[in-house]
């Protein structure tokens, strides 16, 4: 917008300055020959062609080259600005995070106190279970290491008290009680009737 309002502007403006400059090398010179004059109006018309054709030119590839560097920059800054937004959004993430990062290491220090409290209780649990277990079953073992001890105590009492009845028995059995025992015993075999 800046460049075409220049284009209107500049001839104008170098005619005037044209016009100016001869007028005033006119009134300096005075008297010199109109060859020279003529010379050196072909160099001024000269000069704004020349400055003519290069703002022309200029007019014609800048524009382009400083619209697609304005585009290129723009692009940029859209770019850095969605970056930057990203990058607040994550800065904010992370300040929240270290924000709740005591809160958080609270809850999991009193989170790992339940459960080692839970655990040390499950095992004392286990425990006294395995205790009420090695008691029932040291209880068992004894009773039946009593009653164990009762029955060889039975069977001793019972061989001493065979041995004890053998020694009486051959004490006090002799020769003439056996003979009459075993009458005896006959005369019942007899008298049964089989």
């Amino acid at each position: 917008m800046i460049l075409s309002r220049a284009y209107r502007v500049l001839p104008t403006l170098l005619l005037i300055f044209f016009l100016a400059v001869l007028s005033a090398h006119a009134a300096e010179e005075g008297g010199d020959t109109a060859t020279a004059r003529a010379n050196e109006i072909f160099e001024w018309i000269n000069f704004a062609i020349v400055a003519f054709v290069v703002i022309w030119i200029f007019g014609k590839v800048l524009p382009p080259k400083f619209r697609k560097n304005a585009d290129t920059i723009s692009s940029a800054i859209a770019k850095a600005t969605v970056a930057k937004a990203e990058a607040d959004r994550q800065l904010k993430d992370a300040e929240q995070k270290l924000a709740n990062l005591q809160q958080e290491v609270a809850q999991l220090r009193a989170t790992a106190q339940r459960e080692a409290t839970a655990e040390a209780e499950r095992i004392r649990a286990i425990t006294r279970s395995d205790a009420e277990k090695i008691r029932l079953a040291a209880k068992a073992e004894i009773e039946a290491a009593e009653r164990a001890a009762r029955l060889e105590l039975k069977v001793t009492a019972a061989n001493l008290a065979v041995d004890g009845a053998e020694v009486l028995l051959t004490k006090e059995l002799t020769p003439k009680t056996q003979e009459s025992l075993v009458a005896a015993f006959l005369e019942s075999l007899e008298a049964r009737p089989n």
